[in-house]
């Protein structure tokens, strides 16, 4: 979840009350919370500024401190959010089984996502559905072929070859082999939700799906 500001307050996860969503808002009354301004004209998201503002915060539920980077015209309450601190990792619960290397890359995706590294984001769950394929005997060819060999011998979906080829091998491919381009959120979102279903179909039940595989001769018994 990125962070949103509205009427002064930020709205966000809070790392330090289990990653809900909660409300940062500053604390002017008792002045532990203050801000540091700069006087400037600039430009910030196509829109010209004059002040920038960086502005302590604290959670409403648990009392801990942030910091803010702002943009106003002199009305801080219709600012425009740069950046905050702290961020909050949002992390899927990957099945029980689930091989070591895929556990490792999946959650350092989920934290060049937490910064907004969308790139390194998508290519990392890239990284991560490859992982899963060899990790499962699906080793030779294209990860396109890896896919549809797992689709194929129904390990996967249907569906969620579909899915792994459009949301998760394209965009991937993308920022590892073509030129340069702007990922958005969106995308590494829909990304990472659909790796973690390929986990979820070769995990969730995984007796029959070894069972599938040594009879296909992905894996060996003694695997």
């Amino acid at each position: 979840m990125q962070a949103t500001y509205q009427n002064g307050n930020i709205r966000t996860r809070c790392p330090d009350c289990d990653g809900a969503i909660t409300t940062y808002a500053p604390n002017d009354a008792s002045r532990t919370f203050g801000s540091i301004l700069r006087d400037e004209g600039h430009y910030f998201g196509g829109v010209q500024y004059r002040r920038i503002l960086y502005v302590l915060f604290k959670c409403a539920g648990c009392g801990r401190g942030g910091l803010a980077k702002l943009h106003d015209n002199g009305n801080l309450h219709s600012g425009a959010l740069e950046w905050f601190v702290p961020t909050s990792i949002e992390r899927a619960s990957l099945p029980a089984g689930a091989p070591n290397g895929v556990t490792s890359e999946y959650r350092e995706a989920e934290l060049c996502a937490s910064i907004g590294a969308w790139r390194a984001a998508s290519g990392l769950l890239r990284s991560t559905l490859e992982k899963l394929l060899r990790a499962n005997g699906y080793t030779k060819g294209s990860l396109a072929d890896r896919i549809d060999m797992a689709a194929s011998d129904g390990v996967i979906t249907e569906a969620r070859r579909k899915r792994a080829h459009e949301e998760v091998r394209v965009l991937g491919n993308d920022v590892l082999h073509d030129e340069w381009r702007e990922v958005l959120a969106d995308e590494v979102a829909l990304a990472h939700h659909y790796v973690h279903r390929v986990a979820e179909d070769l995990y969730d039940d995984r007796a029959s799906v070894e069972a599938i595989l040594i009879a296909k001769g992905r894996l060996s018994a003694n695997t």
